[in-house]
């Protein structure tokens, strides 16, 4: 089978397999949709707020874009530090782990309150907030697991910090930085959402699921979750695509 086609068939079959099952399930067991919604029962929601869906998708998608991108460039930052200085990565990585075992959803409420009313900056910081631990780390442990050969013989020749970090570094950290950035994808989206049902008069998909909640529309609710897990798939596989342009010699095929 076609390396193309086999990789748009599996998931598709396994979608498609999944969602009949669950129609199956609450039919057979004759659940109404205000315990269970089908998946038949969200095609009417899509239909009748089909540009609450339009509105509210971009507005979630620009502003976890926006956090993720300042998490890729802080990221990148701070793992620079770490990656070259023993002494920073000893002294920040203490308070990265500490602050990263802080449950998000217990910050959520706090910055909500302290910018209240600022629903696009309260949204991007906690994005940015929630996806910026897994490429700092990454980013950190490629650097420091750099062979200290290359290292010696760049600095002999008078390269800088940063140009060992282009030339060696860079390519050498790229796998891990890319397998980061496609968890931070989906932490990104976790953190734009839960601000956005939290935060007063929020935007976005979590206000349309907060709306649902309120008037006890569980199709709503589960069509927003369907939107939700939709962009999601999009973002992470526009990370894929953009791993295979800069990071794609290092794919192993299976055998």
């Amino acid at each position: 089978m076609n390396d193309t086609l086999r990789k748009i068939l599996a998931p598709t079959l396994f979608i498609v397999g999944i969602l009949a099952f669950w129609e199956w399930a609450v039919w057979y067991n004759n659940l109404p949709d205000y315990r269970m919604a089908s998946p038949s029962d969200l095609i009417p929601r899509y239909i009748r707020f089909w540009d609450l869906f339009l509105i509210k998708s971009w507005e979630t998608l620009w502003r976890t874009v926006a956090g993720l991108g300042l998490a890729v460039v802080f990221g990148t930052l701070v793992g620079m530090i770490m990656g070259f200085s023993r002494f920073a990565r000893e002294g920040l990585y203490p308070i990265l782990v500490g602050f990263n075992a802080i449950p998000k959803a217990t910050v959520v409420p706090i910055v909500a309150l302290m910018f209240v009313g600022q629903h696009d900056f309260n949204t991007i910081l906690i994005a940015f907030m929630i996806s910026f631990f897994p490429i700092a780390v990454s980013v950190s442990i490629g650097l420091s697991t750099l062979e200290p050969e290359y290292r010696d013989i760049l600095r002999s020749l008078g390269a800088s910090n940063v140009t060992i970090f282009w030339k060696i570094a860079l390519p050498k950290t790229l796998p891990e930085f890319f397998g980061a950035l496609k968890v931070a994808v989906t932490l990104a989206f976790i953190g734009t959402n839960l601000m956005e049902i939290v935060s007063p008069h929020g935007r976005g998909l979590g206000d349309l699921f907060d709306s649902g909640r309120i008037s006890a529309d569980y199709p709503l609710m589960f069509a927003v979750l369907f939107a939700l897990a939709a962009l999601g798939i999009v973002l992470f596989y526009f990370v894929v695509f953009l791993e295979r342009i800069f990071a794609g010699w290092a794919e192993r095929s299976p055998n």
